[in-house]
């Protein structure tokens, strides 16, 4: 038995000194690994300078949504109050109307009464307005919400582009060291 137990070690030292040199020896990576690295890593180099790009663009168009966003706000003020002064207008003409007709001038009533229909007509308009702009604000509001889920997206984009810019640079020292 202590003869089997000698050749059993003598082979399994001789057996760990085989794979210590075959450990040791050098894997050398193909002209072809190396040339797919390039590629790779040139590919990664892009898509982070095109997810730059779209992240500059996303920023332009979230400041160009706040923008109108701004302005939508100045025209529903604006159209708000055209409304209140329409208001004031058709109380002041009813009043107008009223009295024309106790004095019982018709030229007077007539007047008055195209006033009226003139100053309705510019409320429905001042309000259609407002209800328009009110639509183009929560459009824009949309539109900005989205941008900015973009920029978002873009921006993890180019980190993962980035990660893999650095991740095909160690493959690609890693393939050119094993290769001398």
């Amino acid at each position: 038995m202590k003869n089997l137990s000698r050749w059993t070690v003598a082979i399994m030292v001789v057996g760990a000194a085989a794979g210590t040199i075959v450990g040791l020896w050098p894997l050398t990576a193909s002209a072809q690994d190396v040339r797919q690295d390039v590629r790779d890593l040139r590919q990664d180099r892009r898509d982070v300078r095109q997810d730059t790009r779209d992240i500059r663009q996303d920023r332009r168009d979230i400041s160009s949504d706040t923008k109108d966003i701004r302005q939508d706000r100045r025209d529903i003020s604006k159209d708000t109050r055209d409304i209140r002064q329409d208001r004031r207008d058709l109380a002041t003409d009813r009043q107008n109307l009223r009295e024309a007709e106790k004095s019982g001038n018709q030229s007077a009533i007539n007047a008055d009464k195209q006033d009226l229909r003139g100053d309705r007509r510019d409320l429905r308009n001042d309000v259609k307005d407002r209800r328009t702009d009110t639509r183009d604000l929560h459009t824009d509001t949309q539109d900005r919400r989205q941008d900015v889920k973009d920029l978002n997206a873009d921006r993890r984009d180019r980190g993962a582009d980035r990660r893999d810019v650095r991740q095909d640079r160690r493959d690609l020292r890693h393939d050119v060291k094993t290769g001398r």
